[in-house]
């Protein structure tokens, strides 16, 4: 398809880089993006997100992101709306950056997702989580999260369509 994915390794860091397309308007995107209580929604095995300091769009927000007993502190370190977003996090399971970018690509969006992660057990458990495109897969999640994009934005399509002069 349209998606494509990179890997780098050395012991301590790895990085992965992804990307798809949504047939959704870039603001729509990145606005669903952002919007972290529904995260779950497409991020396997996220149970919550509580402790949000602030507006998620703001640099220097802070909230934790749990997978069931596991919390990720994450910090908001960039954000360029609607065109970039990246998160500073950290677990015992899986630390590092993420960052998003949201580029016009014909009638929708190009969500490229660019994972960072630092230490030995990051590296182990990012490297399995990035293999194929099981569900919980950092792949599986992105074309999970441009899939609910684009039924969200027909959705709001549908619903702002003229109505039918004469109709019932």
């Amino acid at each position: 398809g349209s998606s494509d994915c990179r890997a780098s390794h050395n012991p301590r860091m790895a990085r992965y880089t992804i990307s798809t397309v949504a047939a959704a308007p870039v603001d729509d995107v990145f606005d669903l993006w952002i919007d972290i209580q529904r995260m779950g929604e497409w991020v396997g095995g996220v149970t919550g997100v509580t402790d949000v300091s602030g507006p998620i769009d703001r640099l220097g927000t802070t909230y934790v992101v749990h997978f069931g007993p596991v919390k990720s502190p994450t910090e908001v370190i960039d954000v360029q709306r609607p065109r970039r977003f990246a998160t500073r996090f950290g677990s015992w399971v899986l630390r590092g950056r993420s960052s998003a970018t949201f580029e016009p690509d014909g009638d929708g969006t190009r969500i490229t997702q660019e994972f960072q992660t630092v230490g030995r057990i990051s590296a182990i458990s990012s490297w399995i989580f990035s293999r194929g495109s099981y569900e919980g897969s950092f792949r599986g999640e992105l074309e999970k999260f441009a899939r609910l994009a684009e039924r969200e934005a027909a959705a709001r399509r549908a619903s702002s369509e003229p109505a039918i002069p004469g109709g019932t």
